[in-house]
């Protein structure tokens, strides 16, 4: 059956990392390393649609713009995005949209951080210097949207960022497991451990070296303990220099671009959805009802199930997140399959809202190194809350690209009341402790569970009590939270 020459296809993936620190070479400079790496400059030359991943380490007025004149794309039109580890997939779910409906035929996605080389360059009291566009430029859709992490509830006691949210998870994920605090930072050590092996074997890892499960899950004066029970290598590493870019067109487009049918990927479906955006709200800290149902719906629209990927790559900013995703889809932890094909955000390389695209570039290399295989990538923005799903195989497929938004259904799923100005006695329900540089606990962020059965965030700031956290398993301990969010253990 001859393929609709509207259906989308992914042609071109290319993917860069800078070891050694350059102040000259900025996020564009990367991007269009990246880009002339996918593809030759004739398909380049025919993009009709720049879209970028919103960028951290630099500020470009229409980066879209800019990249379009790099490579020689005339005309192209450049757009941009809101924050999220999420967005490359869903530009993939958008492009292949577009193409099919005939709007567009050539659609380039990039992403390129230089957050290392920022980061020594300030820190040597140095500015960097970049490319800066006139006025008459025009400013892309998307480059003012925003993404708020946290809300008052969390805001109020500083539970502000990815590092303390996550290990929360984490706590939540060995309770309900029953298991003792060593036990599970074996396990996830361990679980830590695969994905390094496989960035060992990724050309395009920032990290190969091969790490061990006590490695990763002990402390040491290279790896410190960043906020219980995660050390530094459970962490997304962000101190990299990388871009990526992934081009994709309709069959039509690249038939007459005379693009080897060998290097194509199809995209067969996709999903995009959200948790709740208040992390008070969760229902519980070890599930993602929106993983669950956009994750399911995804392969259903493709026709697949999750039996039937001979790759995965599951989002890895964390070690929470991977557990949760796996549970969701319905992949067993402890089986053969390797659950990333980059080596994860801590080895691979975590380019902050980039990652994706690094890691459906290296998907789409290893389906057509396997002709006939398939592929699933998941992809998750703030803390655990805005989800994206593709589905990807060699194989041409028997109907159209098929997407889906599922946020109803995940709106229909029971959340937890989120207290404010809470005050009373209640248990904890889940916690993490951040550590200093010098290994003093400082603080303890609590989910308390009230009598109720709603939910206080709350943060302990003595610091006999915060060592008490890491000493003991205070799962279950009553603890007192004030109307200003301070708790006290009892």
């Amino acid at each position: 059956m001859p393929l609709d020459p509207r259906t989308p296809v992914l042609v071109g993936y290319g993917q860069v990392s800078q070891h050694d620190s350059d102040p000259s070479v900025e996020p564009v400079d990367l991007m269009e390393r990246a880009a002339r790496a996918a593809v030759d400059p004739r398909v380049l030359g025919a993009v009709d649609s720049v879209r970028i991943v919103n960028l951290l380490s630099w500020r470009y007025r229409n980066p879209g713009v800019l990249l379009a004149e790099r490579i020689g794309a005339t005309g192209a039109e450049g757009r941009y995005t809101s924050i999220g580890g999420n967005v490359p997939q869903s530009l993939v779910n958008q492009a292949c949209l577009d193409i099919q409906a005939g709007s567009v035929d050539t659609v380039l996605i990039a992403g390129a951080e230089t957050w290392r080389t920022r980061t020594k360059v300030r820190a040597a009291g140095g500015k960097l210097h970049y490319t800066q566009q006139d006025d008459s430029v025009p400013v892309p859709h998307g480059a003012d949207d925003e993404f708020v992490l946290a809300g008052p509830v969390e805001l109020r006691i500083q539970l502000d960022r990815p590092s303390y949210v996550y290990p929360m998870f984490e706590q939540a994920l060995r309770i309900s497991a029953g298991e003792t605090p060593d036990e599970h930072r074996r396990r996830i050590g361990e679980l830590w451990a695969g994905f390094s092996t496989v960035a060992v074997g990724n050309p395009h890892a920032w990290n190969r070296n091969p790490l061990t499960a006590e490695e990763i899950s002990e402390p040491s004066e290279s790896n410190r303990m960043i906020s219980w029970p995660y050390t530094k290598l459970m962490n997304s590493n962000n101190m990299v220099d990388q871009g990526a870019v992934l081009i994709l067109t309709s069959v039509e487009k690249a038939q007459q671009l005379q693009i080897p049918t060998d290097s194509w990927v199809f995209p067969y479906a996709g999903t995009d959805a959200h948790d709740t955006y208040l992390i008070a709200e969760r229902a519980a800290f070890d599930r993602s009802p929106a993983i669950r149902i956009a994750g399911g719906r995804a392969l259903e629209l493709a026709g697949k199930g999750v039996e039937d990927m001979d790759f995965v790559d599951l989002y890895s900013c964390f070690p929470s997140a991977v557990q949760v995703a796996a549970c969701e889809l319905g992949i067993p932890l402890d089986g053969d399959r390797a659950l990333t094909v980059t080596g994860g955000l801590t080895f691979a390389g975590g380019p902050w809202n980039n990652y994706v695209t690094h890691s459906i570039a290296t998907m789409a290399e290893q389906l057509v190194a396997s002709p006939g295989t398939l592929g699933l990538v998941t992809a998750n923005g703030g803390y655990l809350t805005k989800h994206s799903f593709g589905v990807y195989g060699t194989e041409p497929p028997t109907g159209e690209f098929r997407w889906e938004d599922v946020q109803s259904a995940v709106d229909a799923e029971p959340t937890v009341v989120a207290e404010d100005h809470w005050e009373g006695t209640g248990t904890v329900e889940s916690w993490t402790t951040p550590v200093t540089r010098e290994g003093a606990a400082e603080k303890v962020f609590l989910a308390v569970r009230t009598p109720d059965d709603t939910r206080a965030l709350a943060v302990v700031t003595d610091a006999s009590e915060a060592e008490t956290s890491v000493r003991e398993d205070i799962a279950g301990v009553k603890v007192r939270v004030n109307a200003d969010g301070t708790a006290t253990l009892l």
